[in-house]
């Protein structure tokens, strides 16, 4: 039944994904979100492993105002954070060197809770200098290696910056982006092609990415960083959602989630089966017809794995208001007359050919469906007990 698909095919890529964004609230925007979709999947794909797909390499980025209209992909890096501001530091750069690093700039704190009593402004002083002569030591060391972008990962043991060190970065016209989060390391160095730094002693001008711009950009009633034009970019891609209030765009996202599934699933099994009720049908039947042949057990148990099956198009009959005997005999008896096509056409509230009216899925969602349910069943009968949760 299934249809082999080349991902050279866009249309049948697409067609896939507006059918799982069709029931969704943002369904009206399915015209831009699937080719969206497509588009962000195939940016990933890596020639070397092409039956692989990590949704982890794309990245989503929420942005409120503006309407879903306004998402867009973005070849490159987003940021939903500002520039840190201090002293009037630079907000864009071009022919950026970026490093991301995951040491703190700021004084060092003692490794055991104590407090220290100064009584003397001469030592007071001092210590002020020496927290002044560290940082600025730390600064120069970045600034030899003519990095000009700074990326600094978010710490929890002590600020990761200082006001006194941003003072200091914004002097030395080095743009500083803080707060970047643990679990966004990893992509950005893919994406910049840089290695995170740990120590500002590792801090060499091998380790850092190069980008032709990096700016802040004002959206909405916000701003976010932007870096494109990436040199050397890895296979990652990032997606801008937008949406005029909280949950519009948190629907977005999980409907862009769900289209993104659905294209990596087709990357990784290329078949397309048509939807509607149509497989489980089709399979019911089959199995109904081999049942007959087999003997004893087998064959109750065969018989009953497809009627089984009838409970798919039997819902979904239900779901969309018909009469589920009256549809599910219908479309057994014209699968019989072999037209395997045939599903449940709930708007038209009839049996048509599904696949015409472009409602298809990927092979690996009913496969994996299947044998998921049957591996399920298979382990409760091996035990003679069921365990209640409460």
């Amino acid at each position: 039944m299934a249809v082999p698909l080349e991902l050279t095919d866009r249309d049948s890529l697409i067609k896939s994904a507006s059918t799982s964004l069709n029931s969704k609230v943002v369904s009206q925007y399915s015209s831009l979100l699937a080719p969206l979709a497509v588009d962000a999947v195939l940016s990933v794909v890596d020639p070397a492993k092409p039956d692989l797909v990590d949704l982890r390499d794309i990245k989503i980025v929420k942005k409120l105002g503006g309407t879903v209209d306004d998402t867009e992909m973005v070849k490159g890096l987003l940021f939903d954070k500002k520039v840190s501001r201090a002293s009037g530091g630079p907000t864009r750069f071009e022919n950026a060197k970026i490093a991301v690093i995951q040491f703190q700039i700021s004084p060092p704190k003692t490794d055991i809770e104590q407090s220290i009593v100064v009584s003397d402004y001469a030592q007071m002083d001092r210590i002020l200098k020496e927290e002044r002569n560290y940082i600025l030591g730390i600064i120069k060391k970045i600034k030899a290696t003519g990095c000009n972008v700074l990326l600094i990962q978010k710490s929890i043991l002590r600020d990761a910056v200082t006001d006194l060190s941003l003072h200091y970065l914004a002097k030395a016209k080095i743009l500083v982006i803080n707060d970047v989060e643990r679990d966004e390391i990893e992509l950005i160095t893919k994406t910049v092609n840089c290695l995170p730094i740990a120590n500002i002693e590792h801090f060499k001008e091998e380790k850092l990415g190069y980008a032709d711009l990096v700016e802040e950009v004002s959206l909405g009633d916000g701003k976010i960083v932007k870096i494109t034009r990436i040199k050397d970019m890895g296979r990652t891609t990032t997606v801008l959602v937008r949406g005029s209030n909280q949950l519009v765009l948190d629907e977005a996202e999980r409907s862009l989630h769900d289209a993104l599934c659905v294209v990596s699933c087709l990357v990784s099994k290329r078949f397309l089966i048509a939807g509607g009720g149509a497989p489980e049908i089709e399979l019911s039947r089959q199995l109904g017809a081999w049942s007959k042949v087999l003997h004893g057990m087998e064959g109750y148990s065969v018989k009953s794995f497809a009627e089984a099956l009838e409970v798919i198009p039997y819902t979904l009959a239900e779901n969309a208001g018909l009469s589920p005997i009256t549809i599910v005999t219908e479309l057994r008896n014209r699968h019989a007359q072999g037209e395997i096509n045939t599903g449940i056409n709930v708007r038209k509230g009839q049996i048509t050919n599904i696949l015409e009216e472009n409602v298809v899925q990927p092979l690996l969602v009913s496969t994996s469906a299947m044998t998921l349910a049957t591996e399920c069943v298979r382990m409760l009968l091996k035990i003679d007990d069921i365990v209640t949760v409460r």
